[in-house]
């Protein structure tokens, strides 16, 4: 009888995904070297996925891998940076057999092609507890021109690039407990979307950004912190989908659910400030992605959020780690 499955070859099998690049050594050194891109920064980001907390108990492994992918790629996007790959580790538990490997793999294939980048190296151990996947993830941006969330100033306007509230939403729905007649919420929250084709129109008329993944509230007021300001949000201006809209249409009270919609989280929208918002949200709906002038950033430090003039105060800014 063979012997199951080790560490090498789950290295093996991830070996295609190198897709030759000389970075990643064939996968077969304890390290990747990183070219130099002469006029150009580096930019790094790294997340991890632990299951039953960042994707449900029993995901499938295929999307578990795109998810992990895609959520890392969201936080190249909103620096306005280019992908082009990243490593990768995996602690699997003793539940999770070498089909899952093989579905992992596959995801990360396909989404790979999808965004454009290779894996350059990584590790792999075994574990007593949940699946945990982590991504380190690399992109390249013109030296100097890195969105941070430092760059916004009081009178810049608040823009938001891509749907509130569907990953929120989302996770309820693949729960069960809500209604999802199409499927686009579940979708959502296990495959969202990096905005990284507004990439050139962030570098053309942003001044600084976040990706929403702690929820609305809590990034917008994120950028405001680093920047050293304030932001007062219009709960009623933000991008809505139309399977939020039906769901919100149906609350019985109105703030509540939109102050749910914006401190919800998982969105992977981009929360940015522009000298003149207009632009920046014409540019991202040339690109297809919904966008609106939703707020500004103020002088007076802390999160504003309103509703038609009227100030609403929300218990919960957004998702925290305890």
């Amino acid at each position: 009888m063979s012997a199951p499955p080790d560490e090498f070859d789950w290295i093996a099998a991830l070996r295609p995904l190198a897709r030759g690049a000389p970075s990643a050594l064939g996968l077969m050194d304890d390290a990747a070297v990183l070219p130099q891109r002469p006029g150009f920064d580096l930019v790094v980001s790294e997340d991890a996925m632990v299951e039953g907390v960042h994707f449900l108990a029993g995901e499938a492994a295929d999307v578990v891998a795109r998810r992990l992918l895609r959520t890392n790629l969201s936080d190249l996007a909103a620096k306005a940076a280019e992908p082009f790959g990243y490593t990768l580790m995996t602690a699997w538990p003793a539940a999770r057999g070498w089909s899952d490997r093989e579905a992992f793999i596959r995801g990360l294939a396909e989404d790979q092609d999808r965004f454009g980048v290779v894996l350059l190296g990584g590790d792999t151990v075994a574990t007593p507890g949940p699946l945990t996947v982590s991504a380190t993830v690399f992109g390249w941006v013109p030296a100097g021109r890195a969105l941070l969330r430092s760059g916004a100033a009081p009178g810049d306007a608040l823009v938001i690039c891509g749907p509130i509230g569907d990953g929120w939403l989302g996770w309820r729905a693949a729960l069960g407990e809500i209604d999802d007649p199409t499927g686009a919420l579940a979708r959502h929250f296990r495959l969202p979307e990096p905005l990284l084709r507004l990439r050139e129109g962030l570098r053309d008329h942003a001044r600084a950004a976040a990706d929403v993944s702690d929820g609305l509230l809590a990034d917008a007021l994120h950028v405001a912190e680093a920047s050293g300001c304030g932001v007062r949000l219009d709960l009623g201006r933000m991008p809505l989908s139309p399977a939020a809209r039906a769901w919100l249409e149906a609350q019985p009270d109105r703030s509540a659910a939109l102050l749910a919609l914006a401190g919800g989280g998982d969105d992977y929208a981009l929360v940015c400030a522009a000298r003149d918002g207009t632009l920046l949200a014409a540019a991202a709906g040339s690109a297809g992605v919904a966008a609106a002038v939703a707020g500004e950033f103020v002088a007076e430090p802390g999160l504003q959020t309103r509703l038609g003039g009227v100030g609403l105060a929300p218990r919960d800014l957004g998702w925290r780690h305890r």
